[in-house]
């Protein structure tokens, strides 16, 4: 299965998607902020990356760097502008600010059905 990073800065919805993906066999990175995130990706410090995940699941609504910028920052970078990014947002409306980012293999609305979590991230796992 695969290895899938989530950013978010709620704790309980880190670990509500925890429950979800792990029972699809998916092993799991939690990180809670977009600067973590970056720093376990290797990119901002620039250091030997501590995590290779298969798929990104990012919030979009974070204190210290949203998701968009997240998103940004790794569609730019050569090391992971490959990889596929599911962005989860309470925002309506969210999806156009995403379409110019061929990383984004979907957006989902919080809060968000499992199944639906489920079937987006085998969506995005299979097209890598």
């Amino acid at each position: 299965m695969a290895s899938i990073l989530v950013v978010d800065d709620e704790r309980d919805i880190v670990t509500l998607i925890k429950v979800i993906l792990e029972k699809d066999g998916h092993a799991f990175t939690p990180v809670y902020g977009a600067l973590e995130a970056l720093a376990k990706l290797g990119l901002e410090p620039p250091q030997t990356p501590s995590c290779r995940p298969d798929l990104a699941l990012i919030d979009l609504m974070m204190p210290e760097m949203d998701g968009l910028e997240l998103t940004r920052r790794l569609a730019e970078s050569p090391a992971t502008k490959a990889l596929p990014v599911i962005i989860m947002t309470a925002k309506d409306r969210s999806r156009e600010m995403f379409e110019p980012f061929e990383n984004v293999a979907a957006v989902i609305e919080k809060p968000f059905d499992p199944k639906g979590l489920r079937e987006a991230v085998a969506s995005a796992v299979a097209s890598k």
